[in-house]
């Protein structure tokens, strides 16, 4: 196994010390400088027109100061009038001006004041309705699937497992890039932002109430930590882990990984296939691919095959799971199909194809 020493782990686990916080999918909402900067034009238009309406009547208006406003003195009052701070310095003294600022500049000042109170009130609201949410989220999770590192591999892991019908709310993406992160909650998933090796994060994705585990990391160090981390946070989740070099494997499955993927020998062997056989690996690479030409399924018996063979059947039997054990085809200790089977088939994708996952556990073989 190439793993690093202690040192370079502590290291590595010192470079990934970000604020780990939870980001669940957020709507399309406008930006808020440009909110903010809408607000302040808002603002400002209602000040200058509250000046020239008291510009407008300036006769009826009287000045302590030099008794006669001018344009400036207007836009003095209006300011002061509208951040009510009113010093009386100048006032409305006829008729016409004090109707004007019943029913005018007092409207004026009131939607002013909402303007710009209202986004300090909105910052708090939005803040307040995010904690809410959060907190609804946390108590509401259960069963849920964890992917630890969305890359390449990760996304494409639970496409496959969205695609069985499992809802993107019932996701939670863990990774330390903040942009990754982003990205996940754009799609319609919850998102952790922070180091899946350590227990603070993994808790904070509710690792330890969720049904399955996804790591999917660039290392293979990092696959054995998180792996490690998760299996001692969540004794029955189902952990699958992909590693580049197959001599990883076994330790990943000694870390508490119910299966292995390695990706570095699923690609080799894809490709010698290939060379071998193009139309071979052409059949691999589209069984590889969810949602087009042929698909994997795993489905439940029906009661019109109850006693049939797996040859008997229309669909293409790959294997039958029967217990904690997988049978080939073609294995004689198969014998007639039973209500309580499940069928590995290979079937013609469709938009209404879908693979129905096994809640049970089967041991390591």
């Amino acid at each position: 196994m190439k793993l690093p020493g202690h040192d370079a782990i502590a290291r590595q686990a010192d470079e990934h010390l970000v604020t780990h916080r939870v980001n669940l999918p957020r709507r399309v909402v406008e930006r808020p400088l440009r909110q903010v900067t809408k607000r302040l034009l808002m603002a400002l238009l209602v000040l200058i027109v509250t000046a020239l309406i008291v510009y407008a009547d300036h006769d009826g208006y009287h000045d302590n100061a030099d008794e006669s406003v001018g344009l400036l003195d207007s836009f003095y009052y209006a300011t002061v009038t509208l951040s009510t701070t009113g010093y009386g310095d100048i006032t409305p003294v006829s008729d016409g001006a004090r109707i004007i600022n019943i029913f005018v500049v007092t409207p004026l000042r009131v939607l002013f004041l909402i303007i710009l109170v209202g986004t300090t009130l909105e910052v708090l609201t939005e803040r307040t309705r995010e904690e809410w949410r959060l907190n609804r989220w946390r108590s509401t999770l259960r069963d849920h699937t964890v992917v630890v590192g969305f890359g390449t591999k990760g996304r494409s892991a639970i496409r496959t497992v969205c695609a069985t019908g499992l809802k993107k709310e019932q996701v939670v993406v863990v990774d330390p890039s903040n942009k990754v992160i982003d990205a996940a909650t754009a799609e319609g998933y919850a998102g952790v932002t922070g180091d899946g090796t350590r227990s603070e994060v993994l808790k904070r994705a509710e690792v330890h109430r969720a049904r399955q585990v996804i790591v999917a990391t660039q290392r293979d160090d990092t696959a054995v930590l998180v792996t490690l981390t998760a299996r001692q946070l969540n004794r029955g989740a189902k952990i699958v882990a992909a590693v580049r070099e197959e001599e990883n494997a076994p330790l990943l499955k000694q870390s508490g990984a119910d299966a292995v993927i390695t990706s570095a020998s699923a690609a080799g062997r894809l490709l010698g296939l290939s060379v071998l056989s193009p139309a071979a690996g052409m059949v691999m690479e589209d069984l590889i691919h969810q949602g087009s030409g042929l698909d994997i399924v795993e489905r439940p018996v029906t009661k019109a095959e109850v006693g049939r063979g797996p040859r008997e059947l229309d669909d293409l039997v790959v294997s039958v799971v029967r217990g904690h054990r997988v049978l080939g085809y073609d294995d004689a200790a198969v014998g007639g199909l039973e209500l309580t089977d499940r069928l590995i088939t290979i079937v013609r994708a469709t938009p209404g194809t879908h693979v129905t996952p096994d809640v049970r556990r089967l041991p390591p073989q």
